[in-house]
């Protein structure tokens, strides 16, 4: 059996792989805690919410396949075992049925949450790995837009 060989120096895959190990459990837990909501959500705006909540299920582990993708094309073995994601979340969505307004408060902060820690992802990135930082670009971009979406739910 062969190791995948990186042209990235042993230092600049350290960084990179942190970022990309970060990045998934980020984006394996946001597609749990959507689905999550999804099943428990209730309320005036239940419909449109179960809706949303699906695409951004999709949408999060679309993005956590590109980036254990990456992580194992530099020679990182990603980990996104269920241990790995609740020891390192930074999201925690409540048991039970949620209402519409609860939904809408936590997808806002948990994707404030998530983004600012890409942001930070995507300037270690910088020099040490260009590729992986334009696919965080990419990410944040998406999730950014998420983002707007969810305060729409609730702007006046």
């Amino acid at each position: 059996m062969s190791t995948i060989k990186s042209p990235l120096s042993d230092e600049a895959r350290k960084v990179t792989g942190e970022a990309l190990q970060g990045a998934l459990v980020d984006l394996v837990d946001l597609s749990l805690v959507g689905k999550q909501a999804h099943w428990n959500v209730y309320g005036r705006n239940f419909r449109s919410l179960h809706l949303q909540l699906d695409e951004i299920v999709d949408a999060a582990r679309l993005a956590s396949d590109t980036v254990a993708e990456r992580a194992v094309a530099i020679g990182i073995a990603p980990d996104a075992r269920a241990s790995s994601i609740a020891s390192a979340t930074v999201l925690a969505v409540d048991s039970g049925q949620l209402t519409d307004k609860k939904v809408i408060e936590f997808f806002i902060d948990a994707y404030g949450k998530v983004i600012g820690r890409m942001r930070e992802r995507i300037d270690a990135t910088a020099d040490p790995d260009p590729v992986t930082q334009d696919i965080l670009i990419g990410i944040t971009q998406l999730l950014e837009k998420q983002y707007w979406m969810w305060q729409a739910e609730v702007a006046v």
